[in-house]
């Protein structure tokens, strides 16, 4: 039987392998993209995990080989989310590591920055780093022009991917095929199609809620109504325990943002309604930077292949009001955490009379 260290053992060398890099610590980085990898790809996880011997036998003691696991399920292009990757770039910092060890150059990183990152810091305090193809010392010219090349095709190669998923969903999409996760008065029936919420309360509050809003003009007096006369919302709880169940909850500002702004209440099939913009991009905050262009800039609108609530010229006056009130609340100044309102709203006695 192969042992799972014998595939490197043509191209990890010793010959680069000196005293000093022995003394420090030889590090092995495990990680996954996706924690269906981790659960699903379980060879890959097995072999990266086989590090361990190799570096024994490249001469590090058993108490000087550290794994780190930090990043199983972390995709290589978020390198802010990766513990594991910022840890192990610390520890190189404190001159701790002699050598890291991955079964190939994805695995470490997707991302120039991060890669040249870490290359430069290796190169600064004499760290190597091995893969399946052998040892590099990044201070030499040679090896690290191999190591800048492979990250670049790394990086190539996650850009390839991406673009192939995104073709395929558009295409997909197009044909109004692509699933999503219905909102709240709908739901799919055995065969996967588009209908009404079964629940007739369901669909009457919904009915409300956008009659409602069609009478009182903004989100805020729409919001008070509902709280004054305790009004609850009917949703199908999606997790696996107790998936499809009605719960029913009290309004708030995102369900009742999504309700009103979401094209399939007014019958439509859209896909790319949010984009993502870097520019808006906040460190560590994967939900930020999300935008929402008009109907116009979406990559998909098919009008009537849903079931609808509302007529699509009612959906486009409905987002004409809301943008109309958030212009008027940001030049007069006024918050707009509805949060806040709701809890003073609760907190009020008075919230009945004044409705």
């Amino acid at each position: 039987m192969i042992a799972d260290s014998d595939i490197f053992e043509v191209h990890l060398s010793p010959q680069k392998i000196g005293p000093v890099h022995l003394q420090p610590l030889a590090v092995v980085y495990v990680r996954q993209s996706t924690a269906q990898q981790v659960l699903q790809h379980q060879e890959s996880t097995r072999l990266q995990y086989g590090l361990v011997n190799r570096a024994r036998e490249l001469g590090w003691p058993e108490d000087r080989i550290v794994v780190v696991e930090d990043d199983l399920g972390h995709s290589a292009a978020e390198g802010e989310r990766r513990v594991g990757f910022q840890r192990l770039v610390s520890e190189v910092s404190l001159d701790h590591v002699g050598m890291i060890l991955g079964v190939e150059i994805s695995r470490l990183a997707r991302s120039s920055k991060n890669w040249h990152q870490l290359l430069e810091i290796c190169a600064l305090f004499g760290t190597l780093i091995a893969d399946s193809d052998g040892i590099c010392d990044p201070s030499d010219f040679n090896d690290r022009m191999l190591l800048g090349l492979k990250g670049t095709m790394s990086e190539a190669e996650l850009h390839v991917i991406k673009q192939r998923i995104h073709q395929g969903k558009l295409s997909k999409a197009r044909r109004g095929e692509l699933g999503f996760d219905v909102p709240t008065g709908y739901t799919r029936n055995s065969s996967g199609e588009v209908i009404f919420d079964p629940d007739e309360e369901v669909q009457q509050i919904v009915q409300l809620i956008f009659r409602k809003f069609e009478e009182l003009g903004t989100f805020h007096a729409l919001l008070r109504y509902l709280v004054a006369h305790d009004i609850r919302i009917g949703v199908r709880a999606r997790k696996v325990e107790g998936k499809g169940e009605l719960q029913w909850r009290a309004p708030n500002q995102t369900t009742l943002q999504n309700m009103l702004k979401n094209p399939i209440y007014a019958g439509a099939y859209a896909y790319g309604r949010r984009r993502n913009d870097p520019r808006k991009r906040k460190p560590g905050r994967c939900s930020t930077g999300r935008t929402s262009p008009s109907p116009r800039g979406w990559h998909v609108l098919l009008k009537d292949r849903l079931p609808a609530y509302i007529r699509w010229d009612t959906y486009e006056k409905n987002l004409g009001q809301l943008a109309d009130n958030r212009a008027v609340a940001d030049a007069k100044g006024a918050p707009r955490n509805s949060n806040s309102l709701l809890q003073g709203l609760v907190a009020c006695g008075r919230c009945v009379e004044n409705a």
